[in-house]
This record gives structure tokens, C-alpha cells and sequence, in this order.
């Protein structure tokens, strides 16, 4: 973990000075766990943020994310979880097999 003062925003993500004078990048999809339409709507020039490495490439880029230090987005429920929408679901199904036996017998009538 580093924290990094934002010098510049491009369209594709920050460059983050960090404490030891070196540049990082923190691409856009790394910015939020939510969808980054533009990275200025979640970073300004001069703000200080931390920032989570991901990577030193063999260059001397470095890789950074915002998103890595979030919380964790809420899990969902899995299906068949919630007993009220299970019920409702067999009532629906009970219904529809009534109104489509009913339909066959009133299609059945007329063909005689």
C-alpha cells in the first residue's frame, strides 16, 4: 500500500506521484469497483489517495489500483434462497397449469 498525490489525468487513468518520487499509473479500471465513464469524475489533480501496487514491470512501470483497497462488493443471494419468491413462483406455476388445462378442455369442446 502507498499513497501517491494525483499529477495528471488522462482518458485511459491517474499517474500518481508516490512518496519516493516515482510515477505509478492507476489505469481506469482500476479506479473504482463501479463502472469509470470519465476518471475526473472520481479524482482531481492534487488529491492524495491510496493506492495498492500491482505490479513493477521490468521498465520501471508501476501498476496501481484504487479498487483493490475498496470494500468488497455485497455477494448476492443465490437462487432458490428466498423462500417467499419460491412460493410465489409454485402458486404462478399452479395457475398456469389450471388455465392451460382449462384452455385445452374449451379448445377440446369445440372440436367436437
Amino acid at each position: 500500500m502507498v499513497d501517491g498525490t494525483v499529477q495528471r489525468i488522462t482518458p485511459y487513468g491517474a499517474f500518481l506521484q508516490l512518496e519516493d518520487g516515482r510515477l505509478g499509473l492507476v489505469h481506469i479500471s482500476e479506479v473504482d469497483r463501479n463502472y469509470v465513464k470519465d476518471v475526473h469524475d472520481h479524482l482531481r489533480e492534487g488529491d492524495v489517495v491510496k493506492a495498492k501496487v500491482l505490479a513493477i514491470k521490468e521498465d520501471g512501470k508501476i501498476d496501481l489500483s484504487i479498487k483493490a483497497l475498496q470494500d468488497p462488493p455485497p455477494q448476492r443471494q443465490r437462487r432458490g434462497s428466498d423462500p417467499e419468491f419460491e412460493q410465489m413462483l409454485k402458486k404462478f406455476m399452479r395457475q398456469s397449469e389450471e388455465r392451460l388445462v382449462d384452455f385445452k378442455r374449451a379448445v377440446e369442446h369445440k372440436r367436437k
